[in-house]
């Protein structure tokens, strides 16, 4: 094992276990808008308990997610220094940008959210709440602006030579709309949503399995339902959009994703397959025949480029990028299918009886996540070999004194802490879904909408 794999690999297993957090929050944060949002307009205190409820398992995922990400930032400076160098004035402004607009933003108004439930009007809260959420999808524009930079470079111009070149800015709004970045924003965001719609199906499933909380986890799986329709639906479209961008700038990534060896007029798209790389070919294709030529040109008999117009030193692992790439898409598929499933029992009024239907909602949690990670393994082993696309390889812009050992070391010492995260995560999690909302308890509803009225009453003031 050499000092890049050892890099990659590092880098790897940090940014993915830092993964499963920021689309928590940022679809945690749309899912208690539309539930506080609701409560203001209708006044009803189970929306109120909804909203303090996902609160608290937002509050979890946030903590994780800074704790987790401020790790990769340090390995920018030990393993990718080289790189670090040379995106410096590119990511600078980015990240800057993220901390002013996004971060701040967001820490500054969690502390209304947690706490001020009491101490602030109901219009006050709703706005910190809404902070926050607009916060951490603000963490995500930057964060993608600077990861599309890497796939699609534009708005700056190379200084220096060697390992001393570097990119610096000189069209700031070029390098914000560079050719992929609203598209991958998009594509990122929806995906987060996602991951916070099916959690909130998750535990009310499970609660209706458990025959505890009725109210609020029909009521909740009634406006997680509704967010997963609407982002399933933006999901496929922005997917079909991003197979374009990638098509027209970065075709070698999309013959990988295809498994596409030779340049094909009319292509077909593969649904299933297992990439042959020594005789450069699909094993058990299954197929449907020029659909991709349709997809990406617009013409049944376009020419799709493949694998066989770049040199085999360019190529990405196409074994690795085509099945992660199909996984994502089988993710999605599997969504879909609960999704309507369960539509289709709650029209006929009989979701809540069909057992098997509501442990499948359950377990729909991981769908999500594993699309999630599958289409970021897609996205980044698809730009091999570059780490700058077209304009710095990734063997580049390792560190030139880092050695093999003390990567392996601290991978071990990452591995066993983020081990240890996530049990705390899980355990945590799963004893707030347990515990349940509060004031939930028999005999505890009425009284929980007396002190509403009253907390009403003390701050029926202007915000």
């Amino acid at each position: 094992m050499d000092v890049e794999f050892l890099a990659r690999l590092q880098f790897a297993v940090t940014i993915m276990f830092h993964y499963i957090y920021p689309p928590l929050s940022i679809g945690l944060g749309v899912m208690m808008v539309i539930m506080e949002s609701i409560y203001l307009i209708t006044k009803k205190p189970i929306y109120k308990v909804m909203t303090q409820f996902w609160t608290k398992v937002f509050a979890l995922t946030f903590a994780l997610g800074v704790a987790t990400g401020v790790v990769m930032e340090f390995e920018f400076g030990t393993n990718w220094s080289t790189y670090s160098r040379y995106v410096g004035d590119i990511f600078g402004s980015a990240l800057a940008a993220e901390g002013v607009f996004a971060f701040f933003l967001e820490s500054g108004f969690l502390a209304i959210l947690l706490f001020g439930w009491n101490r602030v009007g109901p219009k006050m809260h709703f706005f910190a709440t809404l902070m926050v959420c607009l916060g951490a999808h603000f963490s995500a524009v930057w964060i993608v602006v600077a990861n599309a930079w890497m796939q699609t470079p534009a708005g700056y111009h190379i200084v220096g030579e060697g390992i001393f070149a570097r990119a610096e800015i000189v069209d700031f709004w070029a390098m914000v709309f560079n050719p992929s970045s609203m598209i991958r924003l998009f594509h990122v965001i929806v995906g987060a949503w996602l991951a916070g719609a099916f959690v909130v199906i998750s535990a009310s499933a499970y609660y209706l399995l458990k025959k505890e909380h009725i109210e609020f986890a029909q009521k909740s799986l009634k406006i997680s339902l509704s967010v997963a329709v609407v982002s399933l639906i933006l999901q496929g479209i922005l997917g079909d959009q991003s197979a374009k961008i990638v098509a027209k700038y970065q075709p070698a990534k999309l013959a990988a994703l295809e498994g596409l060896y030779k340049t094909e007029k009319g292509a077909a798209l593969t649904l299933f397959g297992i990439p042959n790389k020594k005789e450069e070919r699909l094993d058990y294709a299954f197929e449907v025949p020029k659909l991709l030529s349709l997809l990406t040109t617009g013409d049944l008999n376009g020419e799709v480029v493949g694998l066989d117009q770049f040199p085999k030193k360019d190529w990405p692992n196409v074994g690795m990028v085509f099945q992660a790439y199909h996984l994502m898409l089988v993710m999605w598929g599997a969504m879909c299918a609960v999704v309507i499933g369960a539509l289709y029992y709650w029209t006929w009024g009989t979701l809540y009886t069909q057992k098997w239907m509501l442990r499948a909602l359950v377990v729909s949690a991981f769908f999500p996540q594993i699309a999630n990670q599958a289409g970021w393994v897609a996205a980044e082993l698809g730009r091999y070999p570059w780490i700058v696309y077209g304009l710095l390889r990734i063997s580049d812009g390792l560190s030139k004194v880092v050695t093999a050992n003390q990567i392996i070391g601290s991978l071990i010492m990452f591995t066993m802490v983020y081990i240890l995260l996530f049990i705390l995560f899980v355990y945590l999690l799963n004893e707030k879904f347990r515990h349940g909302p509060e004031n939930l308890q028999v005999g505890a509803y009425h009284q929980l909408a007396q002190s509403v009225k009253t907390s009403e009453a003390d701050h029926d003031t202007p915000i």
